[in-house]
């Protein structure tokens, strides 16, 4: 008879922490995740985008604001599998409503489920962002998701049901000009998100 499997032990923040800096770590499950840092074409779409959201939005120059937008925040939520340990996830961009959260928290992580999260699509992080990260945005109540994909050139937008279930994407392509929730108030023109 063969020997029993050899049960994994589930990684913990100690894990995370421990991580070399030029690298993007994150917790799902007790499951450690890393990733190189983001290329060039994934940095530009996050960044072009993160100025025209966090002007207008952040700044209220050119829109409402009354948002924080920030790049690359910790995200700690509870692991429902296990008592007492986190997920801990970074999007690329994610934005909070000041009346739900009106001063940044003193700690490194936000522990405050964002209102809207923007993940940059790469070929190395494509499929966790789709099926690991965006059930755990849903279950957290985060109520606008985004996917930016700069090769395929696609925004597609994703709002969040009653019953916490993603609706079908909206999908914007190439040099689209678009206005989208929660954004809606100032028109995005996305072929600066592809600019090579």
């Amino acid at each position: 008879m063969g020997q029993p499997a050899e049960k994994q032990r589930r990684a913990t923040y100690v894990d995370l922490e421990a991580v070399p800096p030029n690298k993007v770590a994150e917790l799902v499950r007790g499951t450690l995740h890393v990733f190189p840092r983001p290329a060039p074409r994934h940095a530009n779409a996050a960044s072009s985008l993160g100025a025209d959201l966090h002007g207008a939005f952040q700044r209220g120059r050119g829109g409402p604001g009354g948002w924080w937008s920030l790049d690359e925040p910790e995200l700690h939520f509870p692991d429902p599998d296990a008592p007492g340990e986190i997920d801990a996830l970074v999007p690329d961009l994610a934005g909070w409503r000041r009346e739900r959260m009106p001063e940044l928290p003193e700690t490194a992580y936000f522990a405050l489920a964002p209102d809207w999260i923007c993940e940059v699509l790469s070929p190395s992080t494509a499929s966790f962002d789709h099926d690991e990260k965006m059930p755990i945005y849903a279950r957290e109540g985060v109520r606008f998701a985004w996917l930016v994909d700069p090769i395929a050139r696609t925004l597609e937008v994703y709002v969040l049901g009653e019953d916490r279930r993603w609706g079908s994407a909206v999908v914007h392509r190439d040099a689209a000009r678009v206005r989208v929730e929660p954004f809606d108030a100032i028109e995005l023109d996305l072929s600066v998100l592809w600019a090579r």
